[in-house]
């Protein structure tokens, strides 16, 4: 990592807030997309399969070539992590682990998988990150304690109670677990498969 580099990758640590709002913002609107808008199913995989190659695709060159990563972490700076001056971005494992979600599983379950992405996480990621305490499988009791509030929340609005709350749970324990796999790309499509699992069961 060139010395400019590592500057601009240095300035991205912290709560990062504005990167959790664009978090939130993202999955929620893809949910309005689909529940208000009414675009079709295959246009929103159309769309979301287009985006995600589009973002494949600058990743993997700015990877290759410095001066675009420089001018990456410059401009998307408070959106943007560490991590991401060396690998695919988060927002790219988002956008696939969004559309996994809507083409493997039934259009609520995959919807409320998204919603539970685009604000469990990031509320989790911020609590803990600001007042996290308490180590907990790899994270903070605090920050996963806020995960599985809000995962409740969300699950119990779009689903009975019965199956809402143990999912808000395993959903919980695979975002603690989700290692070495990016929980952007895993937590939607594996809420979404729990929710399908657990309709089927009860």
């Amino acid at each position: 990592m060139n010395n400019r580099l590592a500057e601009l990758v240095a300035k991205t640590t912290g709560l990062q807030t504005g990167r959790r709002i664009v978090h939130a913002i993202t999955g929620t609107v893809i949910f309005v997309a689909v529940t208000q808008l009414y675009l079709s199913e295959s246009l929103i995989i159309t769309g979301l399969s287009v985006l995600f190659l589009i973002l494949l695709a600058s990743d993997l060159v700015r990877l290759r070539v410095p001066h675009l990563n420089i001018l990456f972490f410059r401009f998307f700076q408070i959106l943007v992590s560490p991590r991401e001056s060396q690998s695919i971005a988060s927002s790219t494992w988002y956008i696939l682990g969004a559309l996994i979600a809507i083409v493997l599983f039934p259009i609520s379950a995959a919807l409320s998988g998204i919603l539970v992405l685009a604000w469990a996480d990031p509320t989790a990621s911020y609590l803990g990150r600001r007042w996290g305490k308490r180590s907990f499988l790899g994270g903070t009791l605090e920050g996963t304690t806020a995960f599985l509030v809000v995962a409740v929340l969300i699950l119990s609005v779009r689903h009975p109670l019965e199956i809402a709350i143990p999912s808000a749970c395993l959903i919980t324990l695979v975002e603690r677990s989700a290692w070495p796999l990016d929980d952007n790309l895993v937590l939607a499509p594996a809420c979404a498969g729990i929710l399908t699992l657990s309709e089927l069961l009860v």
